[in-house]
């Protein structure tokens, strides 16, 4: 009772500093869309109009005759569109008629992909699905659910980034756990953005699934028309149904429980065109924390066509130098499946940028003899806790890694990690057993000066982050690789410095200006923002512009 008291005071006492707050990041409820087109207003589309209408009405009734009007009313649409692919009144009609397919389809339990369906009408019209040779774009594998069907909100939502076209935005759930996901690098269950179209082709209507992340147009007839999309749908779905925010505060205080949960993730099919964008979330956060700003970015035509994004998870109670070395193992093997073209773009906020800014720096043996003052092969630990040890505190830079943009960036520390909150919640951080064990037998190699931050074992990520770690310290005098383009963002609540923004009194109540500014950087903004200034508008607008101006 006593543990848990004290676990509300320490997250209570983190809240007012500033970390995550309480609002529900997604929420999701489905409803029946509303179709808007009178026979009236769409003169030109009657006939469709009043498909579409009798086939709501008879949808529960009889599946089959509903299907065929609604195949119906998208085939006169689509001959429209054709004709003139700019018609709002034939988009409309065909893109509720393609909907409603896939919706009935899933409702019925009709499955054109694997018989097709024959359906009434004159001459008698066949739906059938296109074949993909790609066994994870087996239709039979997914659940689908057109976008329209959604109502979304919550704090990591609130803006819906659609793009104009023809086609029915459809989110395809994974009907089951993906067996191989931690070897493939993809989420446990599948929730990801496709557009549903049909084609006609005599009296076959061909039902397809695009992906509005590689397909910016399709081809209707003798037409190449825009592809629509809904980019926000997908994420809000997954949010709401894998509730991540449920593992922050577990995965701070108790790492070793979580330990597996560390690794690289895909959000997107990997295209080796495409240059890689990884992100890396803070302490206390999960890649959940990155919504609003892959939400944003994939709203832009030049990122979508040049970028790919993956995230880094991991339980942020491990000093973020171990957390790097997983990182770096977990780049290693992502590369011998997916090999990059082209050089990453690492994305780090808050304890993120820490890991970052150790994947371009190359430490050779300065860390090591910065904290144990004697060479490693003078240090005596067991050849197990010293390949740990080195695996931390020994490394290079990665070489696949191009470009590397800093947001609220503890680089230099934050005093809140050496003050009252930091030593509290640092004490009720559970390491994992083989953590402990290497701490035990290094601390004993250990001499202190007079200001260094004293641990009592292997340090936490929260002693890390304290400015007189002698980690911190150390890092701090290793300059980052050259070759390597750095930016940096940082945020101002504007609770002190000057009008302009320049001194380095600034902070974003967790963070100071002095711990986050780069010298050497490409580009440094100041967003008027608290520590969550990678979902600031300006900060994700320039993170926008970083990535456009270098897109390859």
């Amino acid at each position: 009772m006593k543990e848990t008291l004290l676990k509300f005071l320490l997250l209570a006492v983190l809240a007012m500093a500033g970390l995550p707050g309480c609002a529900q990041y997604a929420a999701v409820s489905e409803r029946p869309p509303r179709f808007r087109l009178e026979e009236t207003a769409a003169p030109r589309l009657s006939g469709a109009v009043n498909e579409i209408r009798d086939a709501l009405r008879e949808q529960r009734r009889d599946p089959i005759p509903a299907l065929g009007l609604l195949v119906s009313a998208a085939r006169e649409a689509a001959g429209k569109l054709e004709t003139d692919p700019s018609d709002p009144v034939a988009r409309e009609a065909y893109d509720f008629a393609v909907a409603r397919i896939v919706r009935l389809i899933g409702r019925a339990g009709l499955e054109p992909w694997k018989q097709p369906i024959q359906l009434p009408g004159s001459g008698g019209e066949v739906l059938v699905t296109r074949p993909d040779p790609r066994p994870a774009w087996n239709p039979a594998l997914y659940r689908f659910v057109p976008a329209d069907e959604f109502q979304v909100r919550g704090k990591f939502v609130r803006e819906r980034s659609t793009r104009d076209g023809i086609g029915a935005p459809v989110v395809a759930i994974g009907r089951d756990t993906n067996q191989d996901y931690r070897a493939t690098f993809s989420l446990p269950r599948t929730f990801y953005g496709v557009t549903a179209v049909v084609r006609f082709r005599g009296r076959t209507a061909e039902l397809a699934f695009e992906d509005p992340l590689a397909t910016e147009a399709i081809r209707l007839g003798r037409r190449e028309i825009p592809l629509a999309a809904d980019f926000t749908v997908p994420l809000a779905v997954l949010l709401a149904q894998s509730n991540p925010r449920r593992y922050e505060l577990p995965r701070l205080l108790n790492p070793g429980r979580f330990q597996e949960t560390a690794r690289i993730c895909r959000l997107q099919p990997y295209d080796p065109e495409k240059t890689v964008v990884l992100v890396v979330h803070g302490l206390m956060d999960t890649p959940a924390t990155w919504t609003p700003l892959i939400n944003s970015l994939r709203a832009e035509r030049r990122i979508r066509e040049n970028y790919q994004f993956w995230f880094f998870s991991y339980p942020s109670g491990l000093p973020y130098p171990y957390s790097a070395a997983i990182l770096r193992r977990e780049l290693e093997a992502a590369g011998r499946i997916f090999p990059l073209k082209k050089p990453m773009v690492v994305i780090g906020h808050s304890m993120g940028g820490c890991i970052a800014r150790l994947l371009v720096t190359d430490s050779g043996e300065t860390l090591w003899r910065e904290i144990f003052r004697k060479p490693p092969g003078e240090s005596g630990l067991a050849p197990d806790v010293r390949a740990l040890m080195e695996e931390s505190l020994i490394f290079a830079s990665v070489p696949d890694v191009g470009r590397v943009i800093f947001i609220s960036a503890p680089l230099r520390g934050s005093e809140l990690a050496s003050g009252f909150i930091g030593r509290l919640g640092s004490r009720f951080v559970r390491l994992p057993s083989h953590l402990l064990q290497a701490g035990g037998s290094a601390l004993d190699l250990i001499q202190f000066e007079i200001d260094d931050l004293r641990v009592r074992g292997l340090p936490t990520s929260i002693d890390t982050l304290a400015p007189n770690n002698r980690f911190v310290r150390a890092i701090n005098t290793i300059p980052m690789n050259p070759r390597v383009p750095l930016h940096v963002i940082s945020g101002d609540r504007g609770r002190g410095g000057n009008k302009d923004r320049t001194r380095p009194v600034m902070t974003d109540g967790i963070v100071p200006y002095w711990s986050s500014h780069i010298p050497q950087a490409r580009s440094e903004l100041v967003v008027p923002s608290d520590h969550s200034a990678h979902q600031n508008r300006e900060a994700i607008r320039e993170v926008a512009r970083i990535l456009t101006q270098y897109a390859e």
